[in-house]
């Protein structure tokens, strides 16, 4: 038998259903409402209600997340309950009333589904044989703390002081407290598991204890904030006060520090010769900044946007220099030929020493390979113009707020790079470098391509605002220099606006004087040594350059003459005193085998093996095509070629069909063999249409079996129709053609404006063939074509004649 809270007798059941609780532990006489929503404990419910006399079993979960607990994630020992009311909701759900009667210990589970049948048996408290004395004592010390706990701020239930004064058993006063204190599940399930009353009152004891502090370190923290504010307060009043006995004694009193700070700002706004808006801005903070407390986290941020306006060349500019010839022999002496580039610097100082300071600053974009001296060009121009120089990575740039700036309202916000630059510059019209330019990316923070558009308008940038600032700043007077390798990947409304100069890269003799000139003096520099250790010949040189490197830019000439270097370095700190000659001999020995040998390039003629010429962001690079065919059908192209490529290929195999006849090849090779097209370097990607005529030029080759001729190379996209249409990189694809000893490129008509570009020194080493259609790119570049030819067409006209006398008129 167990009794309930109003002392009736109700009979123990040793099976009853199981609702497993969460976040809770229900102890016997509590009483409280439950709301069920599981399909399995609603189950378990009813069952209880018709079938085991609204007895039910209560134990808590281990894990409060597991959905659907197994009986290992449920207590062994839980209440026995009584359901006492039940109310179904509107959501599914179920809310009972439930009122704990005895514990009990899980023996087994007699079922899992629909719902947990349990096997229990019945727990009762150990009988209270201790010192009763003992007892009464630890009760009443328990009453005293807990009334303890509810005057330092414990939220508990108002009527739990009226109910404990009645209560004189251990046990239930231990469960009645445990219930009201919101312990966690596995504390308060030890209480229950501790099936000795006085134990229990113990535990109850240590947990009041431990509560009490927590409390009283809570009050304390309290108390310690509100002197803290009331300090604080004092100050501001005291503060207040000094300032109105300054007043009546007309400011003769000893200053505070702070106002040093305020005068100070004073001085340097006054100083600064800002434009009248944003002086007066500057004036409305320092007002507010001296009416605050200084250690206020505004007041700080005040201060820091003070230190910036104050801080930045709003008047500030350095003297230019407007001498052309000083300018144009600094330019010489930091960079080789580059004209274009040079030529146009000076168009800038004669038009500034003409018409004066009231010209904006030119906004250039250099675009080219890596390593032609784009970065290092834009130090040389400020040298060459006075100016100073400051560089600004934009590579992987995302963020908006890096060119326009952080609003004020954020923790740490700060202006953007642009006036982050000034400041570090110290003048208004610097040269700024914008480098890699056409590596900013976007994501959902904004785009810095299109913050960029006001920067570098010359009709919108001398009144940039910066959000930090939120005043407009003049940089009409700065020179912006961009660098970029691909111009493609730069936004058009940003292209726009500037002006694109190109700096292909070098040839071998310009590579040689380069070299010559700045590279092996540098090295020799950083490497301490001098012309009394090593001597570099130029073949030498011309055998670095072309076994070691094959590049647009300089780079790796740059790191394999450094390596030279330090080879001789290393011979000197070994006591060798004698001068080393860089020789072509010794530089295999030097640095080891070639790394581009003659294997590159083709040793013969061969058949559907044809060069082309690709543009990359590196410079020019040869492209070899290679084809064949074998018994199948269709075409296969691989070499991870590009969607326009590809088309490419069609369009080319389209045409070669529609002149099937003429080019000498049987229709029916189509359909009897499969032609596969392959470009070695895999690994790479490869797109765009300039390798049309190549592509088509390969086809032909195999299916007539002529050879191309290994020394010319081809460029040009193709028709449908077998045109020729022009394409862009022309430089960067010569160069690419004279590394490989091509002496024949063949090229589309309407590109031969671009030849202009060319120095003489390619024309007179490569013959340059204009073409306007297939048939002329066939002329050129297979073997023999034009015999074939004429064969074909004295075969044709034997065939053709041999039929007329054999056709019969048509009957009217």
């Amino acid at each position: 038998m167990v009794t309930n809270y109003e002392g009736d007798n109700i009979e123990f059941k040793e099976k009853l259903p199981l609702l497993p609780i969460r976040d809770l532990v229900v102890y016997p006489f509590m009483i409280l409402p439950l709301f069920v929503g599981r399909e399995s404990s609603i189950e378990a419910v009813e069952h209880a209600i018709n079938h085991t006399d609204r007895l039910i079993l209560l134990s808590s979960q281990k894990d409060i997340k597991a959905e659907h607990p197994s009986p290992e994630d449920i207590f062994e020992i839980g209440t026995v309950a009584m359901i006492m009311r039940m109310r179904k909701l509107p959501d599914g759900r179920i809310k009972i009333l439930v009122q704990g009667l005895s514990k009990a210990r899980i023996m087994s589970y007699e079922q899992s589904n629909p719902f947990f049948m349990t096997k229990l048996m019945k727990l009762d408290d150990v009988k209270e044989d201790k010192d009763p004395v003992k007892t009464n004592a630890l009760i009443r010390t328990i009453k005293d703390q807990l009334e303890k706990v509810i005057s330092l701020g414990k939220v508990l239930s108002p009527d739990i002081l009226t109910v404990i004064e009645d209560i004189q058993d251990s046990g239930r006063l231990a469960d009645l407290v445990s219930s009201n204190l919101n312990l966690p599940v596995t504390e308060g399930q030890m209480i229950l598991e501790t099936l000795d009353p006085v134990e229990r009152l113990h535990k109850i004891n240590d947990i009041l204890t431990r509560e009490l502090e927590i409390l009283a370190m809570q009050a304390k923290i309290r108390i310690a904030a509100k002197d803290e504010m009331s300090k604080t307060q004092k100050e501001y009043f005291l503060r207040e006060q000094i300032k109105a006995i300054k007043s009546e004694l007309g400011d003769e009193g000893q200053s505070p520090e702070g106002d040093d700070e305020i005068a100070d700002f004073r001085d340097k706004i006054k100083k600064c010769k800002m434009p009248d808006e944003v002086e007066k801005e500057a004036v409305k903070q320092l007002t507010r900044l001296e009416k605050m407390h200084p250690d206020s986290s505004e007041s700080s941020i005040i201060r820091s946007y003070l230190e910036w306006l104050t801080d930045l060349p709003w008047s500030a500019s350095s003297d230019e220099k407007i001498d052309l010839d000083e300018a144009f022999k600094i330019l010489n002496e930091d960079h080789f030929d580059l004209l274009k580039v040079k030529e146009r610097i000076l168009e800038y100082l004669a038009v500034r020493t003409l018409k004066g300071k009231d010209m904006k600053g030119p906004i250039l974009c250099f675009s080219g390979p890596p390593g032609v001296g784009k970065t290092s060009l834009g130090k040389s121009i400020a040298k060459a113009t006075g100016r100073e120089f400051v560089r600004i990575s934009l590579g992987g740039v995302k963020d908006e707020a890096e060119i326009r700036g952080h609003r004020r309202t954020y923790v740490g916000s700060m202006p953007g790079r642009f006036i982050q630059a000034l400041k570090q510059a110290k003048t208004n019209n610097p040269v700024i470098l914008l480098d890699e330019v056409d590596k900013m990316g976007s994501d959902f923070k904004g785009d810095p391509s299109a913050a960029l558009l006001e920067v570098l308008d010359p009709e919108q940038n001398h009144a940039f605002r910066d959000h930090y600032l939120n005043a407009p700043f003049d940089l009409s007077n700065v020179m912006f220099i961009a660098t970029s390798n691909v111009l493609e990947d730069i936004p058009g409304p940003l292209r726009d606006r500037m002006e694109i100069l190109n700096l292909s890269g070098y040839t071998q003799e310009e590579k040689l004087s380069i070299t010559k000139k700045y590279l092996i003096p540098k090295q020799m520099h950083e490497n301490g040594i001098t012309d009394e250790h090593v001597e570099f010949n130029d073949d030498a040189v011309r055998t670095i350059i072309k076994y070691f490197t094959s590049e647009a830019g300089l780079r790796n000439l740059e790191r394999k003459v450094g390596a030279l270097c330090r080879k001789v370095a290393m011979k000197i700190a070994k006591g060798e005193a004698q001068k080393t000659h860089i020789l072509p001999d010794n530089v295999f020995e030097l640095l080891g085998p070639p790394v581009y040998t003659k294997e590159d390039e083709k040793e013969s003629d061969e058949v559907g093996v044809s060069t082309g010429l690709a543009w990359t962001a590196h410079g020019g690079e040869i492209l070899y095509i290679e084809s064949t065919k074998m018994k199948g059908r269709g075409l296969t192209l691989t070499g991870q070629l590009g969607e326009v490529m590809r088309e490419s290929a069609q369009t080319a195999i389209g045409y070669i069909r529609s002149r099937a006849a003429d080019f000498g090849i049987d229709e029916n090779v189509f359909d009897e063999n499969e032609i596969h097209i392959h470009l070695p370097a895999g690994a790479i990607p490869k797109d765009g249409p300039s390798a049309g005529i190549t592509l088509a030029t390969t086809i032909i080759s195999l299916l007539t079996d002529t050879p191309i001729s290994k020394d010319v190379a081809m460029t040009g996209e193709i028709t449908l129709t077998g045109k020729v249409l022009p394409i862009g990189g022309i430089k960067e694809k010569a160069l690419a053609a004279m590394r490989m000893n091509i002496k024949t490129v063949i090229l589309p008509a309407k590109n031969e404006k671009d030849l202009v570009e060319i120095t003489q020194e390619y024309r007179d080493k490569i013959n340059f063939v204009p073409v306007k259609t297939l048939d002329e790119v066939l002329d050129v570049a297979l073997v023999g074509w034009v015999e074939k030819k004429k064969a074909w067409a004295k075969t044709t006209k034997r065939n053709t004649g041999k039929g007329k006398g054999n056709t019969h008129p048509i009957a009217a």
